[in-house]
């Protein structure tokens, strides 16, 4: 065994023991830190080697890398592109479903991206469990994403996965092979729940020159009943993936303050009628009489309280109150204008 990543483990501990300390004692700002717990063997494991272990990077080509560790010897791996520079530091990755990765640090420049010509709209997103995110457009366009609900939905194979595995035997071969399909289970879920967010997320900045969100208290909302459920739907990876996009792409993004009661203002006269249970998802504005959608309603008030668009003439009375109305077939339009010519 080289004694390179014995050392860096040995300084991954002091650094999370010395951020466990700042944490407690207030000089690390930010969220508490907790103690490092010990790492199980069948949970992910890594080995880095650094350059002075004198590790060496191979690439014959044809797709295919190689890698030469100390006291290892040669590790062949998928290459899809050859390395930009000289890697810093390769770190050999174990995950528990039995995959292998292997990991590069190298230094490369930030590419420059063609500025694409930018879509003159914005866009108001509202998330929730029911319906992934709503989306309302300053164009007088809306639509509702629906929440695959990655976990619930596979759930029984997760069950069975499971149970196979509580019946094998204490440290046999078999109890090994069906712990890696519980992990090869679990993986997939993940694997697809942020495929779905990176082309979301993508479609979302490629159509929007600027992009409204609500802010979540994720961490909050994952002690309460409902915790299973939005750690399935996965709200803080997508923000944080139209965050990178929009970064990428040279697109605005504004997040609202996460107290802002986007669900208690009607989006059309700004009357403010209270909190409502989360069953009620239509409401009558108890100031104009207009049938609210409760999504709607909500994604509109957040692209107003990002000042993307005036609140008094907010994409237009009448826009207005068919991007938040329950139905815009039976609303009517908020003004009435006389022909041109027609007497005063």
């Amino acid at each position: 065994m080289s004694s390179v990543p014995l050392q860096q483990s040995l300084a991954d501990l002091h650094r999370a023991y010395a951020s466990f300390f700042d944490s407690r004692t207030g000089k690390r700002k930010g969220r508490k830190v907790g103690a490092p717990r010990f790492k199980k063997r069948t949970h992910r494991q890594s080995a880095r080697f650094t350059r002075n272990a004198g590790f060496a990077v191979l690439e014959p080509g044809g797709g295919t890398g190689l890698v030469r560790l100390p006291k290892i010897g040669r590790v062949r791996y998928e290459s899809s592109r050859p390395l930009p520079a000289d890697p810093s530091s390769v770190t050999v990755i174990g995950e528990a479903d039995g995959r292998h990765y292997v990991s590069f640090v190298v230094d490369e420049p930030v590419p420059v991206v063609v500025p694409q010509p930018a879509p003159a709209r914005c866009a108001g997103i509202d998330v929730g469990l029911t319906h992934l995110a709503v989306i309302v457009y300053d164009d007088g366009t809306r639509e509702k994403v629906d929440n695959p609900r990655w976990l619930r939905t596979t759930q029984r194979r997760l069950a069975r996965a499971q149970r196979a595995y509580s019946r094998t035997e204490r440290g046999s071969k078999n109890q090994a092979k069906a712990r890696r399909k519980v992990a090869a289970a679990h993986r997939k879920v993940r694997e697809t729940r942020l495929d779905h967010h990176h082309k979301l997320a993508l479609r979302l900045i490629r159509e929007n020159q600027a992009v409204a969100l609500e802010g979540l208290s994720v961490a909050g909302l994952a002690r309460t009943r409902v915790a299973k459920s939005v750690h399935d739907a996965g709200w803080s990876t997508l923000t944080r993936l139209i965050k990178e996009k929009a970064a990428e792409h040279g697109r605005l993004v504004h997040t609202i303050g996460q107290w802002e009661p986007t669900s208690q203002v009607c989006a059309c006269c700004g009357v403010r009628d209270g909190k409502k249970p989360l069953d009620v998802r239509v409401w009558v504005c108890p100031s104009c009489g207009l049938v609210l959608d409760r999504d709607y309603n909500a994604a509109v008030n957040v692209m107003l309280a990002a000042g993307l668009v005036e609140r008094v003439n907010a994409c237009g009375g009448s826009v207005r109150r068919v991007l938040s109305c329950a139905d815009p077939v039976k609303q009517e339009p908020a003004e009435q204008t006389a022909p041109s010519g027609a007497a005063a």
